[in-house]
């Protein structure tokens, strides 16, 4: 645990205090969605008002029993929270499984779409056995944000909520005001109905933003209770303001208000995890602009100042962690849900300030047999969706080296045979399929002596993908499916 000399001077009351993580973020651009400070529901919604059932005084002169064993290591133990990110659920609704839906799948980035209403529910299923202190879905939830798929994804979240395991939620960038929502019906796509910030809010009303201590007034942002000593900040990283944008930052106003929530947090003695859709840190030294919160390093002080030590976050679909600095804050992203392997993380809070996170796949197949499912590809689902991964990171860089014959680079002419491409596009989708699952160290070795790797250092074509494939070889050095702090 690190301390500074900020903490330390807020008072010998203060000074046990330990703060696992927080988060703040602050960009250029002003969000123009304003959400009232208070938690009372929006207008459209209803809710049933109880009164509080007070427990009975006991007797003048009783003694309080003794805690049980059982009521010791229960005091004893941290919290368990699981972690989705980058479902991107499609409503069947929107959807027959034609021709141009395929396409979507088999030319996209790796989600498989055509079986995430199953991918989900098994997920859920899984939730709910496990019942871990909290469910955090952190953004993208939607493939396009269309909103009978927001829906959709409610009423599924309804169904752990109901079984007394907390869901919070935040927008990813795909979520709001997105003019891609679409459906897919034969060989065409037609548009559908996507949502705005307030229906968002609306849609997703119970699941965080009913039970949030605080809310921000310029965004989604709230900030949520677990227990008397543990606080989740759900931030809102997106920009969607008059539509989406996919790069991730938080306005002035909102910063402010993440400052305050970090202070008073300190000052109650609770523990704070920031949860984001957006990265932290530069998980990804190709696509930065898209992926990192801009101005991030602000962020990043704010967050070290306060002894924050684990950010957690989504959007970039691999499943990745690193260190600020090797010794600053850690922040661990989670895998899309719906991307193979199709796995969620599972991080465990110790009341000492240590954690501990791992990734779990979802059991597909054990899932379909138990619902009494035909279909072969769920029940055997650990053969069926590693190639399937495999063949459409293939299609990627296939489609990308279509034109490499008459493509200039520089003043020479790229010219790549069938077997050439054939071998760069195998190579190709061997590194990036296991990067995805955060075990590139597994395959690198091997990777890097192929007749491929050698066409790709040779050509350098086509450059972005080149540069993603060095960048692969370079961060192959460990599996990031796990880490622990003691």
């Amino acid at each position: 645990m690190r301390w500074n000399f900020k903490s330390m001077r807020k008072g010998a009351a203060a000074a046990a205090v330990i703060v696992v993580a927080a988060a703040a973020a602050t960009g250029c651009g002003v969000k123009t969605v304003s959400q009232e400070t208070e938690t009372a529901p929006p207008a459209e919604t209803t809710q049933e008002e109880t009164e509080p059932v007070r427990p009975s005084e006991p007797e003048t002169g009783t003694i309080s029993p003794l805690p049980s064993q059982e009521e010791e290591e229960e005091e004893k133990k941290g919290k368990r929270i699981i972690l989705m990110t980058d479902i991107h659920y499609l409503s069947p609704s929107l959807t027959d499984g034609g021709e141009a839906f395929t396409r979507m799948v088999e030319h996209g980035d790796g989600k498989l779409v055509n079986y995430v209403e199953e991918i989900t529910d098994a997920a859920l299923d899984e939730v709910v056995n496990q019942e871990p202190d909290v469910l955090i879905l952190s953004g993208d939830l939607t493939l396009e944000g269309e909103k009978e798929s927001h829906r959709g994804l409610a009423k599924k979240l309804r169904r752990v909520e109901d079984a007394g395991i907390p869901v919070a939620v935040i927008p990813g960038n795909h979520d709001i005001n997105n003019p891609s929502a679409a459906g897919y019906e034969g060989d065409g796509i037609y548009p559908a109905e996507n949502i705005t910030a307030e229906d968002f809010e609306k849609i997703y009303w119970e699941f965080g933003y009913e039970e949030s201590y605080s809310r921000d007034s310029f965004s989604l942002s709230y900030t949520y209770d677990l227990d008397d000593q543990y606080r989740l900040m759900m931030l809102d990283t997106c920009q969607y303001d008059p539509v989406n944008r996919v790069g991730g930052m938080i306005d002035t106003e909102t910063y402010d208000w993440i400052e305050q929530q970090l202070e008073e947090a300190f000052e109650d003695g609770k523990t704070l995890l920031p949860v984001a859709h957006h990265n932290l840190l530069d998980q990804s030294q190709i696509y930065v602009g898209d992926c990192t919160i801009e101005h991030s390093s602000r962020l990043i002080d704010l967050l070290e100042d306060y002894d924050t030590d684990l950010f957690m976050s989504g959007h970039l679909h691999v499943q990745h962690w690193m260190q600020h600095d090797d010794i600053g804050i850690y922040e661990v992203v989670t895998s899309s849900l719906s991307t193979p392997p199709c796995q969620y993380g599972v991080l465990d809070l110790e009341k000492d300030g240590s954690f501990r996170y791992w990734t779990q796949s979802v059991d597909m197949e054990s899932w379909a047999r138990k619902n009494g499912l035909q279909d072969e590809n769920l029940l055997n689902f650990k053969t069926y969706s590693p190639p399937t991964l495999n063949r459409i990171f293939y299609n990627q860089a296939y489609d990308a080296m279509k034109d490499s014959r008459e493509e200039e680079k520089g003043s020479l002419y790229v010219k790549l045979t069938e077997e050439q491409k054939d071998a760069m596009s195998q190579v190709y989708a061997d590194l990036n399929a296991a990067c995805y699952g955060g075990r590139a160290v597994d395959v690198v070795d091997e990777a890097v002596k192929s007749e491929g790797f050698a066409m790709w250092e040779e050509c350098c074509y086509p450059p972005l993908l080149f540069q993603y494939l060095e960048y692969i070889v370079s961060d192959a050095v460990r599996d990031y499916n796990t880490l622990e702090s003691y």
